[in-house]
């Protein structure tokens, strides 16, 4: 049974098996050199390639134009929260937040220890069920830049769009949906995104950033905070998660491989229909907690007609193969992460579950 576990976790989440199977047959010799990669020293020309391969990947999935650099960090997104405000926001100069969810005001909330913080949309009187319509937010030309989270894993709403801001610079939280699908990425000054969701695993944050904006870091912040720093360093102004960075790159040639990002869409797609048509089919006994318009294809957020019915389907899931469905402390009920990498056959499996789980108990 343990080869067959679908885990469906908000993070860390399933990888591909091609690459974990590349992975294992290279942990202990990585390119014919008769070490691991975690045993070769970071400045080796070894090393270097396999930096490159990283970052090549990223840049060919996301068509990154030149005047954007990459940067492989370490501290999670979590940390970006307060790096982004730190290096872009200006004492004199007002930041400007789109709160859909968890994630997002946390991340508001940090950047208040910062600077001057406005707050142009929130959902939290929804409920954190609803993202803003396209257009609906208005922006000051004069914001510092402009912060939103793309996808909220814990509250399962998503932006169907990219946000466009005009001159002020769009800072994005990506974490659990970067390259599940296709963005303009000349929107953005500023992409950031936690590995362990879509490109590897947990340790490593990918930094997207458009160079204009590294002239912003002030000088006075510590090297490792401050981002002309590590893009003068090229990721490299302390030891990087060198396994992390390695497997990332092995993420994006499987990646490259289905087609990239428009090609894995497609997959997503059908993946979150079928789980949402079960929910909405269900005559009421399982409900979904995102407007039907804001409803994320990375995390599907639903409850049953009680705590105890939510335990329990969780359980039967468990019994039968199925890990990680319990929703977070801070909503409860269930939460099904269905990122790049989780299989059709996962979906379809749950999808068997939740209509005998309803006959059963209903």
């Amino acid at each position: 049974m343990s080869d067959h576990i679908y885990n469906f976790s908000a993070g860390p989440a399933m990888m591909p098996p091609e690459v974990l199977e590349q992975a294992a047959a290279e942990l202990r010799d990585v390119r014919g050199s008769g070490m691991s990669v975690m045993e070769i020293s970071h400045r080796s020309s070894l090393f270097g390639e396999i930096l490159a391969d990283a970052e090549s990947g990223i840049r060919r999935l996301l068509g990154l134009p030149k005047n954007y650099r990459v940067l492989f960090l370490q501290g999670g997104a979590t940390l970006q929260f307060s790096m982004v405000p730190m290096n872009l926001l200006a004492p004199v100069d007002t930041a400007e937040y789109i709160v859909t969810g968890y994630w997002g005001k946390k991340a508001a909330k940090c950047a208040v220890q910062y600077g001057d913080v406005r707050t142009v949309y929130s959902g939290e009187n929804s409920g954190f069920t609803t993202v803003p319509q396209q257009g609906e937010v208005r922006v000051s030309p004069n914001a510092a830049y402009l912060h939103y989270t793309s996808n909220e894993t814990i509250d399962g709403v998503e932006f169907g769009y990219d946000l466009d801001a005009g001159s002020v610079p769009v800072v994005c939280d990506m974490s659990s949906d970067i390259l599940s699908r296709p963005i303009d990425v000349e929107k953005y000054g500023l992409i950031y995104a936690g590995a362990q969701k879509n490109l590897g695993p947990s340790g490593l944050v990918l930094v997207v950033i458009r160079e204009d904006l590294l002239d912003r870091s002030p000088h006075e912040l510590p090297d490792l905070l401050t981002y002309k720093v590590l893009a003068d360093n090229d990721s490299m102004a302390n030891t990087p998660n060198t396994w992390a960075i390695y497997l990332l790159g092995l993420v994006c040639g499987w990646l490259e491989k289905q087609g990239g990002a428009a090609a894995i869409e497609r997959v997503n797609r059908e993946k979150a229909r079928l789980l949402y048509e079960a929910i909405d089919k269900s005559d009421g006994f399982y409900s979904g907690r995102a407007a039907a318009d804001a409803r994320s294809q990375m995390n599907v957020t639903f409850s049953l007609p009680s705590a105890d019915l939510d335990a329990k389907f969780v359980k039967e899931a468990e019994a039968n193969g199925m890990s990680g469905l319990k929703g977070h402390r801070a909503v409860g009920g269930i939460r099904a992460s269905i990122y790049n990498a989780f299989p059709l056959a996962g979906v379809e499996h749950l999808v068997d579950l939740m209509s005998e789980f309803a006959r059963r108990n209903g």
